[in-house]
């Protein structure tokens, strides 16, 4: 098995003429910002720090006029996603889309997983269909890949059993891509999955890329454990961030991205990722929770200029992009 290998340069070497191939020496990234409406939410999950009961004294609920407060002009995407939130109507989360929407028209809305659409399902009655259609209709434009997690149904188990199974997540984000909103997608990786697990994951979205081509990226996101239920695993060693992300590449050759979630690897260690198959930095962020509360060291946001200085410095072309991957400007 090619997880097994030891010889992480022809690893990389493969995954970076694999990303060669699509898209030259250039690095994508993205000026946009993390909006998290609040963190109350339904349901724990052992591996989230993030998730509060509504009478945690570290529970909080944005209102519309503080998440317009957070926008700037400048932003070409704003991504959305938050808890699920057992008091707040499908329409409350249909009204922060709408108003972030009219604020900063320019930019393109990234909101809600999969496992909240489920969640809008579930509190409104409407089927899946018909609550994309909304959101759609309010103003997102992609869905973000998160709440896939690992989709062996074991591990899901031991992690986040109260969640929306995997194969429901692979049928929510199908409905959408037919529906002609397109998405990311996403592993955890880094607790309790096996390499066998991993490739599972990969095969099933590469599957449904075949069926459907409405993914933009891929997206590991490496488990942060420190202040969550699963603070006793230990972490794996940095050549696994690497063997994740360049069989990434190869194995989800239908996937025009590969992005490096510099938020849970760390900036130096998302450079090192661009060596192995990885297309996309992501971007500014300015200011993300999730992560963060599980214990993530990484700074919280950074600038534009950030960004084109670190991919020139790993030998790459920077290309600021929207949340659709249209190119913007080329930083030679």
């Amino acid at each position: 098995m090619i997880m097994n290998t030891r010889d992480l340069n022809s690893l990389g070497l493969l995954a970076k003429y694999k990303k060669f191939s699509k898209d030259g020496k250039k690095i994508y990234f993205v000026v946009n910002r993390h909006i998290n409406p609040t963190n109350i939410c339904a349901i724990s999950c052992k591996f989230c720090a993030f998730g509060q009961n509504k009478k945690s004294p570290d529970a909080y609920e944005m209102s519309i006029d503080h998440i317009l407060s957070l926008l700037d002009e400048e932003l070409k995407e704003i991504h959305i996603v938050g808890g699920l939130h057992p008091d707040w109507k499908f329409d409350k989360y249909l009204e922060i889309i709408r108003e972030v929407n009219n604020a900063i028209p320019t930019a393109h809305i990234k909101a809600y997983t999969a496992v909240e659409i489920d969640w809008f399902s579930q509190i409104s009655g409407y089927k899946i269909e018909e609550v994309i259609v909304k959101l759609m209709e309010a103003g997102v434009d992609a869905l973000p890949g998160g709440g896939a997690e690992v989709f062996a149904p074991e591990v899901r188990k031991k992690i986040c059993s109260p969640k929306t199974t995997g194969d429901s997540w692979l049928s929510i984000h199908k409905a959408a891509h037919k529906l002609g909103l397109p998405s990311n997608a996403t592993i955890l990786y880094g607790h309790l999955e096996s390499k066998y697990d991993v490739i599972d994951h990969f095969d099933k979205l590469r599957s449904l890329q075949d069926q459907t081509n409405g993914f933009f990226a891929f997206i590991p996101v490496l488990f942060q454990p420190y202040n969550t239920r699963l603070k006793h695993l230990k972490p794996f060693p940095f050549s696994y961030d690497l063997k994740v992300h360049a069989l990434a590449r190869l194995y989800l050759d239908n996937f025009p991205h590969i992005k490096a979630y510099w938020i849970t690897l760390g900036e130096k260690a998302a450079q090192v990722t661009f060596h192995y198959g990885v297309s996309d930095a992501d971007g500014t962020i300015i200011s993300e929770k999730i992560i963060h509360d599980a214990g993530a060291k990484s700074e919280v946001g950074h600038t534009r200029d950030f960004f084109v200085n670190m991919i020139k410095d790993s030998g790459y072309v920077p290309v600021e992009r929207d949340a659709l991957y249209n190119e913007l400007k080329i930083y030679e």
